[in-house]
């Protein structure tokens, strides 16, 4: 692993570095992202640096240089290429005093490098009953405030399911923890819009490109019936749903198939940029 923070790449990454009174740290005040690595170069890294961007702005937070995020980017990147890995890229509100008033120190930037294993090439999911606000202000941020998120992957893993799916308060399908759903009926795919609330991720959005899919918002219960399940995600790419709660699929299913083909057909267009 190797960690740039504000211009500088630790000696040592496990070393204390971010103060104790970060806004990010004492209340989540903090957007991030997390890109995908491949042969040493970042997957798709200026779609992922306009969503920053996109939260920051959702979040108040200025200050935000694209270009300082790239230049610790290459710090993590040009010394140690990885073959698989991530990038987490955090920016915080910086330094400011206990309680939700933001001070007026710098934002802190932070990127990290690290290997990661490939996803393997199905998976199950299991609902659960905390419905996604499509109405909040944080609705369709990329923010550190995960702790729901948390919550509901641990309700996941004691159902034996390695992802939580949420609906939204109209009862549609919104997203999972940390992935977009798409789903497959009477032929024809299909994924919540941005409506739903659900995250505008960064594979889903180029898998729509590269692939095609309806966008719609119905009930929760028609994709959890639905002929093929997948999910998608950074460090997923397109991965089948093979139990969703109780139901079992055959995963993957053809049109999974056919979304992973074309995604590995497109994939290297994306690497470094």
């Amino acid at each position: 692993m190797r960690v740039w923070i504000n211009g500088e790449v630790l000696a040592d990454p496990s070393a204390p570095a971010v103060p104790v009174t970060d806004h990010g740290l004492t209340v989540g005040d903090a957007v991030f992202e997390a890109v995908k690595v491949v042969d040493g170069k970042p997957f798709a890294l200026g779609l992922h640096l306009d969503r920053l961007e996109r939260s920051a702005n959702g979040l108040g937070l200025e200050g935000v240089d694209p270009e300082v995020v790239r230049r610790g980017v290459a710090a993590v990147l040009d010394s140690d290429p990885l073959p698989l890995g991530r990038l987490r890229i955090t920016v915080t509100a910086g330094p400011a005093p206990l309680g939700s008033g933001r001070g007026s120190a710098d934002p802190t930037v932070i990127v990290v490098a690290s290997p990661m294993d490939p996803a393997p090439e199905t998976t199950t999911v299991v609902t659960v009953p905390w419905p996604r606000n499509e109405r909040a202000a944080l609705a369709g941020l990329k923010t550190t405030s995960y702790a729901e998120n948390v919550v509901a992957l641990a309700a996941a893993r004691e159902k034996g399911a390695t992802e939580a799916v949420f609906a939204n308060l109209q009862g549609h399908l919104c997203e999972g923890t940390g992935t977009n759903v798409f789903y497959v009926v009477d032929g024809e795919l299909r994924t919540p819009s941005l409506a739903s609330g659900c995250l505008a991720g960064v594979t889903r959005r180029l898998l729509l490109e590269w692939f095609g899919g309806k966008e719609v918002d119905e009930p929760i219960d028609v994709a959890a019936g639905a002929d093929e399940i997948f999910l998608v995600s950074t460090t997923r790419d397109v991965q089948g749903v093979t139990r969703w709660d109780d139901r079992d699929l055959p995963a993957p299913g053809p049109v999974t198939r056919e979304a992973m083909a074309a995604w590995r057909a497109r994939e290297p267009e994306m690497l470094g940029r």
